[in-house]
């Protein structure tokens, strides 16, 4: 079932930031899917597995690896219709070509999301990237899930994040990668602190209360206001204040 909706959700969409389906086999002995060469393969794998990858990763390059992913998931969100839900945006379906142009990929157990349905669903997804209110309500809608931005497990961070006594004295700084290269000048921390700040409202108990994909990718492609303090010493209470 998972490769038949892969097939009808990769052949309804066409998008710079979503996968190329090029072909695909339907046999009872064999089936595979025919892709467009992603050379770097997996996020995961750039963030996890080779550190060498990781270190090629400047600011701006995971900028523009955040950027497009949240510019493929709006498409799908918002210019589509009905519009789809991914349901499991993780680095391991996230992919890179040799130039780290990213692709949202793996749409198995994607969904189109009826308007007028309560868009009930089974819980489906890799543990810590999903939507937390689907552990409880099963609700699907279009701001739930997004990726992480420091090369560690969403659950790692959350508990933390969203605890108001903790979350007083974690500085910005310590969020991110240790690995990617920073300059540090006035125009690079000010965009480490818009991009955390709008990473930490998806991050919201509330679905209703985190920007939609279509707010979020027309957020990171703009600048924001001068900080007042310098980054070292910016904690994440003062972002999310």
């Amino acid at each position: 079932m998972s490769f038949r909706n892969e097939v009808k959700m990769l052949s309804q969409i066409r998008h710079r930031n979503i996968v190329k389906l090029h072909g695909f086999c339907l046999h009872h002995r064999c089936m595979f899917f025919v892709y467009e060469y992603m050379g770097r393969g997996s996020l995961f794998y750039a963030l996890n597995v080779d550190d060498d990858e990781a270190k090629e990763l400047s600011w701006s390059k995971s900028v523009d690896i955040i950027s497009g992913t949240a510019n493929g998931l709006s498409y799908m969100h918002h210019d589509c219709f009905p519009p789809i839900v991914h349901k499991d945006v993780t680095s391991n379906n996230t992919l890179l070509n040799s130039e780290l142009h990213v692709v949202v990929s793996n749409f198995g157990i994607a969904r189109l999301l009826d308007p007028d349905s309560s868009n009930q669903t089974l819980q489906v997804g890799t543990y810590g990237y999903f939507a937390p209110e689907l552990a409880h309500t099963m609700a699907v809608t279009e701001n739930g899930g997004i990726e992480n931005f420091n090369g560690r497990h969403p659950r790692e961070l959350i508990s933390s994040l969203l605890d108001d006594t903790s979350n007083k004295n974690i500085k910005t700084k310590d969020l991110l990668d240790p690995r990617i290269r920073l300059s540090l000048s006035q125009k690079e921390t000010q965009a480490i602190a818009h991009v955390v700040t709008l990473a930490l409202t998806c991050l919201h108990s509330n679905p209703k209360s985190r920007p939609s994909m279509q707010q979020v990718a027309h957020e990171l492609s703009t600048s924001k206001q001068s900080l007042s303090l310098l980054f070292a010493e910016i904690t994440i209470h003062q972002l999310i204040a």
